[in-house]
């Protein structure tokens, strides 16, 4: 665990920087259910505005780099307090990348909704989507009480994903294969399951990142196995 403070500036500071994160995260994780739920009932003014939000995501972004690079220059952390904002900065960029994923489901599904419902293939994506909201929102509730206990069951959750995902693809190369006069929009569906699958991976990311955090041990590349001898240790 990050070394314990006095009341001094650095946790005044860190803890402002990891409201905020936290802030960004809920904003995203918003995007991201609006952007599928317009899909669904073909609301364009809401996917509009989820286009339009992803400059606010990327002007957090901005700021706070900005603030976590400040904060290392003021105060000098070292050992766990700078583990932890380093941290952080990976954090905020992987949760950017969750707003930009987002917006990338909101334009294709501008592209569906002006279509005809004809040529738009029938294919199942709340489930999924709903399964990589409910990840991000673990992983950021797992940072907000730097708990690591879930980070396993996160990621085998993005195996599970990963696996809908092949699935999706399949059945629109499919109809694709079937029905020509599909293949504009299956391609528009293949986007948008891909970048639910890309949220996953996010989640995945800033979960393991709470792991590095209380633990000190990066299990970025070491599996699921040794995410949960990490995430059950005391």
């Amino acid at each position: 665990m990050p070394s314990k403070h006095t009341l001094t500036h650095f946790d005044t500071e860190l803890e402002a920087i990891r409201k905020r994160l936290l802030e960004m995260g809920g904003l995203v994780a918003q995007q991201l259910s609006r952007a599928i739920d317009a899909l669904g009932s073909g609301d364009m003014a809401t996917i509009e505005a989820v286009i339009e939000d992803d400059r606010r995501v990327n002007e957090e972004e901005v700021a706070l780099d900005d603030a976590c690079i400040q904060l290392i220059a003021r105060h000098g952390p070292t050992a766990g307090d700078l583990r932890m904002v380093m941290t952080m900065i990976q954090m905020i960029t992987d949760l950017e990348r969750v707003g930009d994923e987002a917006k990338k489901i909101a334009k294709a599904g501008k592209q569906i909704i002006g279509s005809e419902v004809i040529f738009v293939p029938k294919v199942e994506l709340r489930h999924v989507a709903a399964m990589v909201v409910d990840m991000l929102q673990r992983a950021l509730d797992a940072f907000a009480r730097m708990d690591p206990s879930s980070s396993a069951d996160i990621a085998r959750q993005d195996k599970e994903v990963d696996a809908i995902f092949k699935g999706i693809m399949r059945q629109l190369i499919t109809y694709m294969m079937e029905d020509p006069r599909l293949i504009t929009r299956a391609l528009d569906v293949l986007f948008i399951a891909k970048s639910i699958e890309r949220v996953g991976d996010h989640a995945k990311n800033v979960s393991e990142y709470v792991v590095y955090m209380v633990r000190g041990r990066d299990v970025r590349h070491e599996g699921i196995e040794a995410l949960e001898r990490e995430s059950g240790r005391r």
